[in-house]
């Protein structure tokens, strides 16, 4: 390709764009899991820019195409909720990933003095768990999700990661 991928926070207008992303991105959750309803294929543009105006959201960009994000927000004191991370399809593989999520941890830190990151994927989400648990995530419980069950994942800021190459 010739370009490298870069980085950096989502603006309003890149929200089009992001949703774009989210919806081809889900459509295999969604087909694991035969729900079709699921939050990330029904979120409208007006929930994405308040989701924006409140949070922290960073995309990954081949030159100008939007092929990587994620978001985060303080949900309680010292504690960051992760989620959201998506990359496109055709990259995927690549470590990018990992990037995204490590800068989402590090813009909450940042920016927000967070100390414990949360999140949770789908449990028969074998790849999603494979990269969490390889960036230092432990599962501590599970959630419910209409009939989906999600798995509960912690990780104190600062603990150390094993996918520095993945």
């Amino acid at each position: 390709m010739g370009m490298s991928v870069t980085i950096s926070a989502a603006g309003e207008r890149d929200a089009e764009q992001i949703l774009k992303l989210q919806y081809l991105c889900f459509q295999s959750e969604a087909e694991l899991y035969g729900d079709y309803r699921i939050e990330p294929l029904v979120q409208t543009v007006e929930e994405f820019r308040s989701e924006l105006a409140r949070g922290c959201v960073l995309v990954a960009r081949l030159g100008e195409e939007i092929v990587g994000s994620v978001r985060g927000a303080v949900v309680e004191e010292g504690t960051g909720r992760i989620g959201r991370l998506c990359v496109h399809p055709r990259l995927q593989g690549h470590g990018l990933g990992g990037r995204l999520l490590a800068a989402v941890e590090a813009a909450l830190s940042a920016e927000f003095g967070v100390r414990r990151f949360h999140l949770v994927t789908g449990h028969r989400s074998e790849g999603n768990l494979r990269l969490y648990r390889r960036s230092g995530y432990a599962q501590v419980g599970t959630e419910r999700d209409r009939q989906i069950t999600l798995t509960a994942m912690v990780k104190e800021a600062g603990a150390d990661s094993f996918a520095t190459s993945a």
